[in-house]
Formats: C-alpha cells, sequence, structure tokens
C-alpha cells in the first residue's frame, strides 16, 4: 500500500500498516513476513542451532564446545571457542582476497575550494594501520585485557585504535568527544585505565573542540602519574598543553612501527570493550561486552535489518558517533564483518549548510541511512527544501535509533527522504544489548509509523506485569527478554550488585530472573511493540497509564509544535499530572491562547484524561550530547525542584536547564 497521500490522521487512528517496497538494489535477505516468522519461530524453539549456524559465518581459530550456557542472569556464548574481532571486521577479507576493497570512507567537516577531505582505507590499509597502531600500544606496555581509554573526534584514527585494541586483546573505553573533563576523568579511575588515545582538538560545527585539553584538565583530577600514556593525533593544529615523558604525538609512534602484529585469538568470553552509560542516579555503568557473542550479535543484526549485501555495490552510513554504542555496532563491528563499506562523517549536520547530510547521501551514492528521530525532527524544522536540492534516490532501507520515532517523523522520512519507496527500520536496542532486539526486517515486515514492530531473531520478547504475567493486547507492562542472546551484556564493571540489581531484579518468571530493559511497551492486536517510554515515563493519570511518547507524538501533529518532551508531575487530585515542554515552529508565537489549544488538541487525538496540566514552551530541550532528551531532568524542573541533583555529565547545554528552572509556563 502507498504511503504517499501521508494521512497521518488515518494511520495513528486507524493503526494501518505498510507493506514493504520492493528494493531497487540487492534483493531482500527475508523476502516476506511467512520467511520471518518461519525463522523466527525455529530461532526461538532451538536457539543453539540457529547461533550456531549464524556464528559460522565468523571465523574461529577454535570451535566452540557448546554454544550456550545459561543461569540467569549469567550467559556464555560460544563456550571454549576463539575468535578475534579484528581479523573478522579486517584481516580475514584481505586473506580471502578482498583487501583492495574499501572498509571505510571518510569525511572531514571543513570544506575547502576543492570540498571536504575525504579519504578511502580499504581492507589492507586498515590491517596494515592497525597493526602499526598495536604494535605501538605494546610497545607503551598496554597487555592483553588492560583498558585503553579513548577520546577523539570522529576521523579514521579513532576505528584504527579501536580495532588495534581488539587485534591484541586490549579491552578499550571509547569515551565521547563531548563529554567533560570531570566525565573523563571518572570513567579513567572506574576502569583503571593507564593509557588515553586522543586528538589536540576536533572540528565541530567550524569551531574546534578542545579535546587534549580536556583530557589534561581530567589527568589532573585523576592525579599525576595515574596515567603513563597520552598518544594526541594531530587534527586541527590546536596550539596544546604537553607533558614530557608522557605525552606523544600519533605520527612520532606510528613511524617507525612495525606494520605485522597477528591478530590475538582471544576466548569468546573475553571482555571487548567497556562502554559506559548513565542512569538516571549514581555514577556512569561501565558495561562489559565480549568477543564472540557480541560479534556474531552485531554482524547478524546487521546483515539482516539493514540488507547488507558484498559486491552489491553498497555504501552504508551510520551518523552516530563511534563514542556510543550505535557507532560501536553499527559503524564498525556489525558493518564491517559483512564486507560493506561503511562511512565516517566529522562534523554536524548543518556545516556549512543546512543540507550537508543530503550533500553526503549525494556524493557517496549512501544506500543504508541510519540515523536518530532527534535528527529527523531537525531536519524537518529546517525545511524540505533542503533534501529536495538532492539526488537522494541511491537510498534503499532507512533506520532510525536512540528513541522512539513519532508517526509524524516517520511519514517525513519516508516521504521526503525515502521518496516513499525505502523502508524504515525502527530499531529497539540499548547499550546493554549490544545490538537490535526489536526491528522491522526490510523486504519482510509491515511498518506501522512509530512502532519497532516484531522482535528479532532468538529474542523472546514480552510485555509482561509486575509479576511476570504477560499483559493483554494494547496494554501497557514492562518490556522483558525471557531468554539469553549473545550480544547481551556480561556484567557492570566492578558492580556485580548493580549489575543484578538494575537488570535482574525487577521481574522474575517462574521463580527466576529475567531481563528487564527499563522500558515500559505495549503489544498491538498484531503483536507489534510500541516503546512508551522508560518504566518511570508511563504516567499512571487518575489510574490511566499513558505513555509519554503517546503525547508527544499528538503534540508535534499539531502544526506549532516542532519538538515536545513529556513528562509526570506532582498533582494534588491526580497524583501525577502531565507536563509539557515543547518548541515552536516558525511563525509562532507563545501564548495563553495557543497553549488552550494545545491542550483541546491533546483532548481530541487521546482523550481528555491526556489533557496537559502544564505546557511550558522553549527554545531548547535539555539533551545529552547524542540527542537524547533527558526528560528525568525535566521531571525535576516540573515537580518545581530548586536544584538538579542528579548526573548531568552527559548533558549538552545545562543553560537550557537553568532558562527552563527560571521559566514559568510561558
Amino acid at each position: 500500500m502507498s504511503t504517499s497521500d501521508g494521512n497521518i490522521e488515518s494511520i495513528l487512528h486507524e493503526d494501518r500498516s505498510f507493506d514493504p517496497m520492493p528494493s531497487k538494489g540487492a534483493p531482500w535477505h527475508i523476502g516476506s513476513l511467512d520467511e520471518y516468522k518461519e525463522l523466527y519461530a525455529r530461532s526461538i524453539e532451538d536457539p543453539a542451532a540457529y547461533w550456531s549456524q549464524a556464528a559460522e559465518q565468523m571465523h574461529w581459530y577454535n570451535h566452540w564446545r557448546s554454544v550456550v550456557s545459561y543461569e540467569a542472569p549469567d550467559a556464555k556464548w560460544f563456550v571454549g571457542g576463539t575468535t578475534n574481532l579484528c581479523y573478522n571486521c579486517v584481516d580475514r577479507h584481505v586473506k580471502d582476497g578482498f583487501g583492495d576493497q574499501v572498509g571505510i570512507v571518510w569525511e572531514g567537516e571543513p570544506v575547502g575550494d576543492n570540498g571536504p577531505e575525504i579519504l578511502r582505507l580499504t581492507y589492507a590499509d586498515l590491517q596494515r594501520e592497525t597493526a602499526k597502531f598495536a604494535n605501538v600500544l605494546l610497545a607503551h606496555g598496554v597487555r592483553r585485557g588492560d583498558v585503553v581509554t579513548i577520546y577523539m573526534g570522529m576521523i579514521p584514527e579513532l576505528a584504527i585504535a579501536v580495532l588495534a585494541c581488539a587485534r591484541i586483546g586490549a579491552v578499550h573505553s571509547v569515551i565521547f568527544g563531548g563529554f567533560s573533563a570531570q566525565a573523563i576523568a571518572d570513567r579513567i579511575e572506574d576502569a583503571n585505565s593507564k593509557i588515553v588515545i586522543t586528538c589536540d582538538g576536533a572540528w565541530r560545527r567550524g569551531s574546534v573542540v578542545p579535546l587534549k585539553d580536556n583530557v589534561d584538565e581530567a589527568l589532573e583530577l585523576v592525579g599525576e602519574g595515574k596515567v603513563k600514556t597520552v598518544i594526541a593525533r594531530q587534527r586541527c593544529m590546536n596550539g596544546i598543553g604537553w607533558t614530557e615523558g608522557r605525552d606523544h604525538w600519533w605520527h612520532d609512534v606510528m613511524q617507525d612501527a612495525i606494520e605485522d602484529c597477528p591478530c590475538v585469538p582471544l576466548d569468546s568470553e573475553e571482555m571487548s570493550f567497556l562502554l559506559y552509560t548513565s542512569g538516571s542516579t549514581g555514577k556512569p555503568k561501565g558495561i562489559q561486552h565480549t568477543v564472540g557473542g557480541y560479534m556474531v550479535y552485531t554482524a547478524t543484526t546487521s546483515k539482516f535489518a539493514f540488507n547488507l549485501v558484498p559486491d552489491a555495490d553498497q555504501m552504508y552510513w551510520c551518523t552516530a558517533d563511534i563514542g556510543w554504542i550505535t557507532g560501536h555496532s553499527y559503524i564498525l563491528y556489525g558493518i564491517m564483518p559483512n564486507r560493506v563499506p561503511t562511512l565516517m562523517y566529522e562534523g554536524a549536520p548543518n556545516h556549512p549548510e543546512p543540507d550537508r547530510f543530503w550533500d553526503i547521501v549525494e556524493r557517496h551514492k549512501i544506500t543504508q541511512f541510519y540515523t536518530a528521530p532527534t535528527a529527523i525532527r531537525a531536519f524537518m524544522k529546517w525545511g524540505d527544501e533542503h533534501p529536495k536540492k538532492h539526488d537522494l534516490s541511491s537510498l534503499q532501507v532507512l533506520g532510525t535509533v536512540g528513541e522512539p520515532i513519532n508517526p509524524e517523523a516517520w511519514m517525513w522520512y519516508h516521504n521526503v527522504i525515502g521518496g516513499g519507496e525505502c523502508p524504515i527500520v525502527d530499531t529497539y536496542w540499548q547499550t546493554e544489548t549490544g545490538g537490535h532486539m526489536i526491528t522491522p526486517l526490510p523486504g519482510a515486515t509491515p511498518t506501522k509509523p512509530g512502532s519497532c514492530t516484531q522482535p528479532f531473531f532468538g529474542i523472546d520478547a514480552a510485555v509482561v506485569d509486575a509479576d511476570g504475567n504477560e499483559v493483554g493486547a494494547n496494554e501497557g507492562g514492562l518490556l522483558v527478554v525471557r531468554k539469553p542472546w549473545p550480544g547481551m551484556l556480561r556484567g557492570v564493571y566492578g558492580d556485580r550488585d548493580r549489575f543484578v540489581d538494575t537488570y535482574w531484579s525487577t521481574v522474575k518468571i517462574d521463580g527466576k530472573p529475567v531481563y528487564t530493559a527499563g522500558d515500559g511497551a505495549r503489544r498491538d492486536d498484531d503483536g507489534y511493540f510500541w516503546i512508551m517510554g522508560r518504566i518511570d515515563d508511563v504516567i499512571n493519570v487518575s489510574g490511566h497509564r499513558l505513555g509519554t511518547m503517546e503525547v508527544e507524538s499528538a503534540m508535534v501533529a499539531h502544526a506549532s509544535i516542532v519538538e515536545a518532551a513529556v513528562v509526570g508531575m506532582p498533582h494534588e487530585i491526580k497524583g501525577t499530572g502531565i507536563a509539557v515542554f515543547c518548541s515552536l515552529a516558525t511563525g509562532f508565537t507563545a501564548s495563553d491562547d495557543l497553549r488552550s489549544e494545545l491542550r483541546e488538541h491533546i483532548a481530541k487525538e487521546i482523550g481528555a484524561i491526556a489533557k496537559p496540566d502544564m505546557i511550558r514552551f522553549t527554545d531548547a530541550l535539555p539533551k545529552t550530547r547524542s540527542g537524547k532528551i533527558m526528560r528525568r531532568l525535566l521531571r525535576s524542573i516540573a515537580a518545581g525542584e530548586l536544584e538538579v541533583n542528579q548526573d548531568t555529565s552527559t548533558l549538552e547545554d545545562f543553560s537550557v536547564v537553568a532558562k527552563l528552572q527560571e521559566s514559568g509556563e510561558s
């Protein structure tokens, strides 16, 4: 069925689904919904057989003795097997005769007279450079199992450093280049890291982010002598501080590095990396992922969710930063084993002009495009004229990641960017899960705007009540996963109790703990999953459970609203009221009349019970550096708290919070 009419009202109220569009490139891996259902049933009934077959697609030095060993909350996958992530991303392709094929395409942000700087790295190039940097790490005392902290901009050396760690069995801890010195220090101390890889600076919206200065400040907080080595890549030619004996330039240490460094066979269950994620309280959690299970899961989800086909003239682009799990899994570790080139872009989506992303899509002939709903809403605000200036006909699959996408943004993405012809994979997953958990598969899954649709193979997902009983269709509940999967986290670094308490203590089924995602969800009459937001983002208003995403989607359906965030707030009568923070579209002015109009609009879209108790207009919403709205901060503001006593290390601009605290309902 065509989506060209863009009739969002009928989509929202009739719950219509869309048939996948025919491929413009390679055939789909999964060609029909029936085929998906058959494979999914097999993966649930016999997960060991399914994942064994998937793992056989990778290179192993030693075969596993058993596919899985599980006693909640502890899982082991491909027990006894040895493999290497870098080998499967790089060296395997060289060995198989594909060394001259491009593995990574990189584009810098600055645009000169001859255009932006572009670098194409073949698998042979990557084998050489990762071997050289692995030898550099070894020369500076890094050994198997040591944690290497990486704090860099989105440049090729970031990928090389990550893969070099994987090559020798070092554990990398990548920190997003927008984090503060305190956040860096916290992560270095928690991981007991003795080496930091960084840059002098990184380009962002035409300005330089002072990365090396941030590292220097962080190391002062950590304390003298705890970090022995800092290696900095010269990128922006900044004047930077320098500590002799500790600090080294990348180009100096690489100059005479040996080009041969074999990949180390690693046990499947060895830790591959740490990635820190913030909770609502407490210090950031160091999420532990392994080598074998993570590798198999990310490569398999990448193949099917994005329809990756080697030698099919594809060019994949995920717009995330490698500092986040999306970048780990769906720029590098999931994509590269599939032998499809992956694009890295250094800078902002609107520099030097708002059409930068679409210019990149056109020039590089991007076939798979994976970005966040926050970015899509920004594109909408900037105007259709920017994508319409470019030929986007190369696109085959569109993806969304990071948070549920509201139906209006989904429709815009489908029609304006995909030309009504590209299936959208609305992926649900977490740092903790390693890869996609619930997602459409292009060519197989009929899609519904706003729904992440059906579980990926092997994922036994359910919506349950607090006692572990599955709830009925269209009833809200807790999202849980009842069986293990290869990409699952293995722990919180140095904190077993936090691992158990956070993920395994909320719900038990038949007396055994199950993984609790921390998200509320519902399944509709077709069995499709709809994510309602974090558990504490499901609002109980006078006994009625309302998902914040439902109210947010209704808000942005109004012509005056570009972006909205909804949270619960204390209410004397209802117990919990609804607070809305929203940004206005161009041409609209904040007023009491508009506020009243929006309340009536919500009542019409959802029902009188969903009428907001408070609406605040704001120029910007508090967001993390990866673009997620920090709703827990908005809850504090809505509750009238004068001070924010929460972890704000991921907050991009604290002044946004200060302005909201100062403002009233205006």
